[in-house]
């Protein structure tokens, strides 16, 4: 009884399958730049990325392309501020952009940034649902994507 009730909770606070993410940009006129949301690779047909008060989905079937990269920072303004031991500590910043075709045939894109501990499902999830294999911009993306 005691697990039934610690998986339920781990359920309910996990939430749907997909992650945390931000919509940085694209060719979608639906969301402001750096709109939080999440992404839900739950539905078997659609991509859904939602905030509080938008959303869209995407099926499958329609997306192309699948990149993910990182973009690594030094934290200069740490160090200058704080202490200059931050210049030896990077920031990771995660991305994936998923390519599809919209409804009228034409070419669409979303850029979102990703939260770090949810990359590896979200990744694992897509190619799932897509049949397409993630293409990572370099070998630290890989890492990073694949484990």
């Amino acid at each position: 009884m005691k697990t039934l009730l610690v998986l339920t909770a781990a359920v309910l606070y996990a939430g749907p399958l997909g992650g945390r993410a931000e919509y940085i940009g694209g060719t979608s006129s639906v969301f402001a730049n750096k709109a939080d949301g999440r992404l839900i690779t739950a539905d078997s047909a659609t991509l859904r990325f939602e905030t509080k008060s938008k959303s869209v989905e995407i099926p499958y079937e329609r997306i192309h392309t699948l990149e993910y990269g990182q973009k690594v920072d030094r934290r200069y303004i740490s160090a200058i501020l704080v202490s200059p031991l931050f210049l030896l500590a990077k920031s990771r910043k995660h991305f994936l952009t998923v390519g599809y075709n919209d409804g009228e045939g034409h070419a669409q894109a979303l850029i979102f940034r990703v939260a770090k501990g949810d990359v590896r499902s979200l990744l694992v999830g897509l190619e799932a649902r897509t049949g397409r294999k993630v293409a990572f911009q370099d070998e630290q993306a890989r890492k990073a994507g694949k484990g």
